[in-house]
């Protein structure tokens, strides 16, 4: 019995690894971490989900009006380009330039250019910038971030009575 018995509670016993409830478990235990690993990385690839103020006016035909927005994108024939800092520390201040040509080459002046800042975590946190122009085509502005964090960076330009959002950028600010 003493040898027999031995082998049976013994740590070394690969017996355990071969159990149904053992496999059972570590089975589980991996779907877990594979679904929570792939709720975190849609997280950050997919929108914020943030919640628009007008919500119910923005969502009364939405897919017309998106496409219809698509639609006007592509005919105006831009190249717009929003340059950013590689990175932005929290308080301190950092310039974005905006820049943008027609077809053929020749730069699109005359907007009025907004960068709108989201913070997903905190609305309080939000503000608009206004950019100023400094050359044919070309606007910039500084933007102070006062928390440290992801922030959803919106884009929109105004030529004459038409609104466009161009950009959408997430981007992450460091702490001091």
């Amino acid at each position: 019995m003493g040898k027999a018995m031995e082998n049976r509670f013994s740590q070394s016993s690969k017996r355990a690894w071969k159990n149904p409830w053992v496999i059972g478990w570590l089975l589980l235990l991996s779907v877990v971490l594979v679904v929570n690993a792939g709720m975190i990385t849609l997280a950050f690839v997919t929108g914020p989900g943030l919640v628009d103020k007008n919500y119910y006016e923005s969502g009364r035909d939405f897919e017309q009006n998106r496409l219809k927005r698509i639609a006007a994108r592509n005919a105006l024939g831009w190249t717009a380009h929003l340059d950013m800092p590689e990175e932005d520390r929290r308080g301190t201040g950092a310039v974005y330039r905006f820049s943008a040509v027609d077809r053929v080459g020749v730069p699109v002046d005359n907007l009025e250019v907004r960068i709108d800042t989201y913070r997903p975590s905190d609305v309080n946190a939000d503000f608009s910038v206004q950019m100023e122009r400094y050359a044919p085509g070309m606007y910039q502005s500084e933007l102070k971030f006062p928390l440290k964090g992801h922030w959803e960076i919106t884009l929109s330009v105004k030529q004459g009575e038409e609104n466009h959002v161009l950009i959408k950028r997430r981007i992450f600010v460091l702490g001091k």
